[in-house]
Parts: structure tokens; sequence; C-alpha cells
């Protein structure tokens, strides 16, 4: 088994990592219980962008934190019983947000999503998807910029990574955007910003890429792990059992479960969210040009090949929880207000669970049980960050120094997640 990696789960993550590891030399197989792509990497903006380096448990946060706490916000709401129960959980993600931690989780991210961008490129180019990929940015607009005390921290934190971002007016915005309704006071243009126009194509283009280059993709179900002398044994919901000297761990929001059996406890919340595809504008009039979001009605509005897509904000929430389309609801009303959305295109909305550490940052690295890694935790960036997780995780498999620090992302940050077998 020298040599060989089972990668599980095939997401823009594990995609990638199996594409990677393909690439160093590793014979690789990667498993998951549907399609490529089909799960949460389904389900995003589709924005590949630096000004992702600024999470949801920023020093903003504590001013926001009153209002939310109402628990009938667009951005942010929450079921009781899952925040009582995962109060341990809660305390970190809120002591993440202080300065000094948040700084640090700042300039890693910064690091990782630089370092995937030009994965991206690569990969774009190589699975024949290029042509997916939009150069013109996304906005992030304001209705009373009194009312975002995230605005300034933004912008301030962008210029000082040499994001690059244009602070707009009412005027500019419309100029961008006539599509949009005049209700917007103040906006910030990144335009370094790309986006595509169907993440989960994406990620099949680069499944396929692995495929073609040797790759086995097997659609089956992790049920089970087990160390052997020489590696790794992995059972299968159908009975089926695949050996291999290295696991990676890629499955997203049910990568907490899957490890519990192994004796591991991971900190994560699931930052469950929701989107519905509307038709847009009628023919001959404006339509949206580039995604946006609504800081104040917390939702993120994307033209995509299927129409446009609205994309709601967080509710905490058990992973597998009955859905609550209370918040779509409340996002499809605030959007009608900025433009013509048109009908409804899904027959169910879509849901969905962002896998969320306390300090909002991945777990990259090699786990407390030889020869088995991480790559998971990636909250709401991890289409964007994939390639870049995955470079990191090739190196340190490899024994190369890393392209990045990994000590920001390494599972031993956390409590009884140090080295040991």
């Amino acid at each position: 088994m020298q040599g060989s990696v089972l990668v599980l789960g095939a997401g823009m993550v594990g995609v990638s990592c199996a594409l990677e590891l393909q690439r160093r030399g590793f014979a690789v197989v990667l498993a998951d219980a549907e399609d490529p792509g089909s799960e949460t990497s389904h389900g995003n903006a589709g924005v590949l962008t630096r000004s992702s380096i600024v999470p949801l448990n920023n020093p903003a946060l504590w001013r926001s934190l009153p209002g939310l706490l109402s628990n009938e916000s667009a951005s942010l709401r929450y079921q009781p019983g899952y925040v009582l129960r995962n109060l341990g959980w809660a305390a970190r993600f809120l002591l993440a947000a202080r300065p000094k931690t948040f700084e640090r989780t700042v300039a890693a991210l910064d690091q990782l999503i630089h370092l995937s961008l030009r994965e991206h490129e690569r990969l774009l180019a190589e699975s024949a998807q290029g042509a997916r990929l939009r150069r013109d940015g996304w906005m992030f607009l304001y209705r009373d910029p009194r009312r975002s005390p995230g605005m300034r921290l933004q912008l301030e934190v962008y210029r000082r990574c040499g994001v690059d971002v244009e602070e707009l007016d009412a005027a500019a915005i419309r100029a961008l955007e006539p599509a949009l309704e005049p209700i917007f006071a103040r906006g910030l243009l990144v335009r370094s910003a790309h986006s595509v126009d169907d993440p989960a194509a994406v990620v099949r283009g680069y499944a396929d890429l692995f495929a073609q280059r040797g790759g086995r993709v097997l659609r089956r179900r992790a049920a089970g792990l087990a160390r052997q002398d020489r590696g790794w044994s992995v059972r299968f919901d159908d009975g089926s059992v695949e050996q291999a000297a290295q696991v990676v761990i890629a499955l997203g929001p049910w990568s907490a479960e899957f490890l519990r059996g192994s004796g591991l406890r991971i900190p994560m919340a699931f930052e469950r969210g929701y989107h519905m595809h509307y038709a847009g504008a009628a023919p001959g009039m404006p339509a949206l040009t580039r995604p946006i979001h609504d800081a104040q009605a917390g939702y993120v509005l994307s033209p995509m090949r299927r129409g446009l897509r609205l994309s709601t904000g967080v509710e905490l929430n058990d992973l597998d929880a009955p859905p609550n389309h209370a918040q779509l609801e409340q996002a499809q009303r605030a959007a009608g207000q900025a433009l013509a959305l048109g009908a409804r295109l899904d027959d169910h909305p879509w849901k969905g669970a962002r896998p969320t550490l306390p300090d909002s940052r991945p777990m990259i690295g090699e786990l407390p049980r030889r020869g088995l890694w991480a790559a998971f935790g990636h909250q709401h960036i991890g289409f964007s960050t994939g390639p870049g997780s995955a470079s990191l995780l090739g190196a340190l498999m490899s024994g190369e120094a890393p392209p990045i620090d990994p000590a920001p992302f390494a599972p031993r940050r956390f409590a009884g997640l140090g080295r040991a077998d």
C-alpha cells in the first residue's frame, strides 16, 4: 500500500486534494456517497476572492450581537436548543472575534486564499472549465452605512492586505449595476474578485480531470475506519473495504461525526444555509452582471447559468435538522426590493451546511493518528480555498517545505488534537 491514499469526500476540497496528491505521484482513490460537487460545494455563491479574509467572527460582531440575539436577522438565525448543546463552541467562536485572534486568522486566510486563486487558475485551464470564470469583481452593498459596523473594518483590512477595493456611492453603484433599484447608499467593489456561473460543474470538471489522469472515483458512503499494520482500512456502507497507506478526511460537515468513531472529538458547528434560483429580469431589461452581497439584508445574489441564485446567511442548527425556510423567505422579500427576481426556478429550496471551527480556519494537517489527515472546516470559503488547501496538504504529506505557514491550520491548535498515536 506504500504511496496509496484514499480521499474521503468529493467536494471542492476533496477533489482538489485528490488531484494534488495524484500530481505528486501518489496512487489516489476518491470516494463519496454522492457525485462530486453535489453537496456543500454545489450551494455556494461561486465567488473566488481575497475579500473572504474577514470571517463572521470579527471584532464588529460584538456590536452586532444584541440585534442578532433577537433571532429574526436575515444574516444569522439559530435554534436555541442547538446553541445550548454547543455552548463551548459558541464561546470559543465569540472569543476568536477578539482583535489578536482575528488578525491571525486574517493573515492565515489571506495566505490560503492567495495560494488558492493561483491554483484555481491552473485547474480551470487544465480541466477546460475556464469559460465559466468571470473577472468583473463582486460588490458589498449597504442600505444605511451607519447600521453596518463591519463596513469600516472590512475596508481597513482590505486596504492593509492589498485587496483591490473601491468605495462606491449611490451613483457609482447604479452605473455599474443598472438593474438595481436605488436603495443602496454605499458600496465596496472588490475589483480582483472572480466568480463562476456553476460551482458544481467546476467541481465535476476537476473530478473528471482526476479520472482522466487515472484516478479511481468511488460512489460509496464511508461507514468506518480501522488502523492496519501498514496503513488504514475504510469500510463502506455496501460492505466493501478499501485499504490505503494514508487517508484524507475531506467530508466537510460530515467529518466530525465520521472521526468520532476513531475517538477524535472535532469542535465543529454547522452554519446552515439555503438557496433558490430565479428567472431574473425580463428580456430587454438590465440584468445583474456580478455577484452582490446586501450586507444589512444578509443575502448574496449571484448570476448563475441556471438563473439568479439567492443565497441566505447563517442558520446555526443541527446538520440534519428539518429545513426552516423563514430565512430564505425573508431574504427573498429583501432581494425583491433591490431588483426584479422573476419566477422561482427550483421546485424546492436547496439546503446545505458550512462546517465551521471556532476560529473560522480550516483544519489542514495530520491528525493524532499516523497517516490520517484532515482537510475540512472551511466554513463559507471551501469552494474558494480548496485548491490552496490541497497544495498545503500535498506538501505536508510529501515531507516538503509548505507553500504557506501551516501552523494556523494545524489540528494541534485544538486541545486533544496534538500529535499522538
